[in-house]
């Protein structure tokens, strides 16, 4: 059966080829052609990062961890408790801890762009995955409806059969029949 994109895109989508997206066209194509659209998207992207990219990322899943925040806290209980009691009047930051909040503000400051340029990263991500998706389900469909459409055909042509053989037997049941008609007048 000589399938067309164009074809395709009226018997299984209901719409004209000009109608589809480039998505859609990629996957009639695969269709035609037999060949995959599956393909590891995390791959496509990671080959794709820069190294800040890289960068940004291992610093957004370190500053997003509990061993940081546990990390944290024991660094500004150490911090707090060795400014507050050990110095006493010797400390390096007395309390308010004004130098400590400068260091907290800095970090604050570093580390909120730096995980929102992960974020939208894992955004960009999600969105090329869900696309990836899309296709996948739609190649799935369309091959699905493809083998219906061989599977009904398949059972036309058995039904066309088997009303051959019903006629035949039937003529033959008639033959019969009309011999045994015949033969029990004579």
């Amino acid at each position: 059966m000589n399938r067309t994109i164009a074809d395709l895109a009226h018997r299984m989508l209901g719409r004209r080829q000009e109608a589809l997206s480039s998505a859609e066209n990629r996957v009639l194509a695969s269709a035609i052609e037999g060949r995959t659209v599956a393909r590891d998207v995390n791959t496509d992207v990671s080959d794709r990062q820069s190294r800040g990219d890289r960068i940004a990322d291992s610093i957004a899943r370190v500053g997003g961890s509990w061993s940081f925040i546990i990390g944290f806290v024991v660094f500004l209980a150490a911090w707090t408790s060795a400014n507050a009691v050990l110095l006493g009047r010797e400390s390096f930051d007395p309390y308010p801890f004004i130098f400590l909040n400068l260091i907290l503000s800095m970090v604050a400051a570093l580390q909120a762009p730096i995980i929102m340029m992960a974020q939208n990263r894992q955004a960009q991500r999600d969105r090329i995955d869900a696309a990836h998706d899309y296709e996948v389900n739609l190649k799935a469909e369309i091959e699905v409806m493809a083998l219906h459409e061989k599977v009904d055909e398949l059972r036309r042509k058995e039904i066309a059969l088997l009303r051959e053989e019903i006629a035949i037997l039937t003529a033959e049941l008639r033959d019969w029949r009309a011999e045994g008609r015949s033969g029990a007048t004579s």
